[in-house]
């Protein structure tokens, strides 16, 4: 459930639109979710073993701390905790905040909204991991079951037909902007391994929860893309920004319409909660490496959770959603998510001369290097698309370098 929370969140229900903009074809459209499933696999095979070899709380901060420096792991927790984490918490609870208010008619300030979402979820995973999971697991049943109603009602939805005419030009290179919406889609499995240090078992555990919980995710998104096609037809899914809303429409009317925006408020809700639950683990080992603010690796004694870290990243959430620069953040998340992805990636190259790493990712080394390519190749992209928004999220990144060496010069001292 924590595998599959952390990547189904709201893209789902819009995203299938942004690929048929780039590619014309139902094959191609289909095509690109299906290698993009193909990608998320491979990257769960490589989580799942660097999860085996090193189950250590703080997942990626942790396999960049012992194969490379402690400097890379310190930017990675620097990064996710100012923009690619609370940046992407900020805007979610913002659209779960607009869809709530859309569905009960109440009148109140979406911040207002999205702030109390925050605050409660905080509350909730300050009680336990095991508490926060049986969280996690009801919203993430409730997403499945929306989900699954899409895909059900939408195989009986009669076809609509479009009289939008879309240029035919595909080309490798509309393909490879078409993947970019899918592989956005699918990430997010790499936060269930922030928590591998509070698992009973998680040699054992965690890579069946990466595999299953990725297959499963590739299953609901395929067939999901099938019943846009089938509906909407690949010039109908082009032109709406809304296919979901438009497939339950067709299906039961207004009431289908309604039925989607309930399912969109618990799906956002579900990536918060998620989010709340994994992410800041990631301080908390940060903070026992003397790499952040003491009080942050402190774990509370009843619920035996990182109480601290818990809120400091849920402040600083609140603090952008409020101030509403979090649009402009989420811009240059992607360049700053990918670099570290491709960078714990190749993590595999440097434990696979260990004799007690467990191979678990087939193909290797040559999945791998594909995986941190494409990854890369990503970075790259978003560097030609936005450079102004990319310099910004390197300026940030580049910035974490002297606090790194402060944080060692007062530990240093301190000692």
């Amino acid at each position: 459930m924590i595998v599959m929370g952390g990547i189904i969140g709201s893209g789902i229900f819009m995203n299938p639109s942004v690929v048929a903009q780039q590619v014309h074809t139902p094959s191609l459209i289909l095509g690109a979710w299906l290698v993009g499933g193909v990608i998320g696999l491979a990257g769960a095979f490589i989580w799942a073993e660097l999860a085996a070899t090193m189950p250590a709380v703080g997942g990626q901060y942790a396999y960049l701390r012992e194969a490379y420096h402690p400097i890379f792991g310190f930017l990675y927790g620097w990064v996710l905790l100012l923009v690619i984490e609370t940046g992407g918490m900020a805007a979610v609870s913002i659209t779960f905040a607009r869809y709530l208010l859309e569905l009960t008619r109440l009148r109140a300030p979406d911040w207002f909204i999205a702030v109390a979402a925050l605050a409660i979820l905080t509350i909730i995973n300050c009680l336990g991991v095991r508490f926060g999971g049986r969280t996690q697991s009801i919203l993430m049943v409730l997403k499945i079951f929306a989900i699954a109603a899409l895909i059900a009602f939408g195989f009986f939805a009669p076809p609509i037909e479009s009289a939008v005419a879309m240029p035919m030009r595909d080309s490798l290179t509309d393909f490879g902007a078409a993947l970019v919406p899918v592989l956005f889609a699918y990430g997010g499995w790499q936060t269930a391994n922030f928590i591998a240090g509070e698992m009973r078992e998680p040699r054992r555990d965690l890579p069946r929860a990466l595999l299953l919980g990725v297959v499963g995710v590739v299953a609901l998104y395929t067939l999901v893309n099938i019943v846009c096609v089938h509906v909407l037809g690949a010039q109908g899914l082009a032109a709406t920004s809304t296919p979901a809303t438009a497939i339950m429409r067709a299906a039961l009317g207004s009431r289908g319409a309604t039925f989607i925006a309930a399912a969109i408020a618990i799906s956002t809700l579900g990536f918060l909660s998620q989010s709340i639950l994994t992410a800041p683990r990631v301080y908390f080992a940060m903070a026992g490496d003397g790499l952040f603010f003491r009080a942050v690796a402190r774990v509370s004694p009843r619920t035996r959770v990182p109480i601290v870290a818990i809120v400091v990243q849920s402040i600083w959430t609140i603090v952008i959603a409020l101030t509403g620069r979090y649009e402009q953040i989420l811009n240059y998340v992607v360049s700053m998510d990918f670099i570290f992805f491709g960078l714990t990636a190749s993590t595999l190259f440097v434990f696979r001369r260990r004799p007690d790493c467990i191979k678990k990712t087939p193909g290797h080394p040559w999945t791998t290097a594909m995986f941190v390519a494409i990854c890369w190749l990503v970075v790259a992209n978003a560097i030609y698309r936005y450079p102004g928004n990319t310099l910004i999220g390197m300026s940030i990144l580049l910035a974490g370098v002297p606090v790194y060496f402060l944080w060692k010069y007062s530990n240093r001292k301190g000692a």
